[in-house]
């Protein structure tokens, strides 16, 4: 009878077994978590891939956005500048036929001044009469004729032609016109043209 009962002791610690130690259950614990969960890691990548994408929508949406805008001011600058030149040729345009108009009669004059039958001074009369006409319209239109009468030479609207000695007249003035000048407001046409003295007696004071 004893020799029954320790066998059958025996047997039951055998089929039991060992205690695990702390270490053993946390290492259990943590496979056990990590099969039944995906690694935290795994999750935080996937989250900023995730934000990453949604970063990368919004910069193509915004990018789309530039370029619409982008070629909606190149189309409106294209046609402002196209409005630009046209606006400018019309208002060339208009002043060229304002002017040209005013000159009509004058070339109305001319033709019959040379169908009139009459003395030279008669035809001489009558070009004095068509040069007042044109000079009225030119100043009308802004035009003025360069100053040379009694005038000092001024490179900025005269041009001269030659230096003619002469000792009764100041140094440097305009002795003769042998073109005129003209100017339109501020700007110079041309510059007159003209033959300046040139006095020794006051070259060698």
């Amino acid at each position: 009878m004893m020799r029954s009962s320790t066998k059958s002791h025996e047997s039951s610690v055998a089929a039991d077994p060992a205690p695990a130690s702390a270490e053993e259950r946390a290492v259990s614990s943590a496979v056990a978590e990590n099969e039944d969960s995906p690694t935290s890691s795994s999750t935080q990548a996937a989250s900023e891939i995730s934000a990453l994408r949604e970063e990368r929508d919004l910069l193509k949406a915004e990018r789309d956005q530039f370029l619409d805008r982008l070629a909606r001011l190149q189309a409106e600058f294209d046609n402002a500048r196209k409005r630009e030149a046209r606006e400018r040729v019309e208002f060339r345009d208009y002043a060229l036929v304002n002017a040209v108009e005013q000159f009509l009669p004058v070339l109305d004059n001319f033709h019959l001044a040379l169908q009139a039958d009459g003395s030279v001074e008669q035809l001489r009369s009558g070009i004095e009469l068509i040069v007042r006409q044109m000079e009225e319209i030119l100043r009308s239109l802004g035009v003025q004729a360069v100053v040379t009468k009694d005038a000092i030479f001024d490179p900025r609207v005269h041009e001269a032609l030659e230096m003619v000695e002469r000792s009764d007249l100041p140094d440097h003035q305009v002795m003769e016109e042998v073109r005129r000048g003209y100017t339109l407001r501020e700007r110079l046409l041309r510059p007159a043209l003209v033959r300046v003295v040139s006095n020794p007696r006051q070259h060698q004071a």
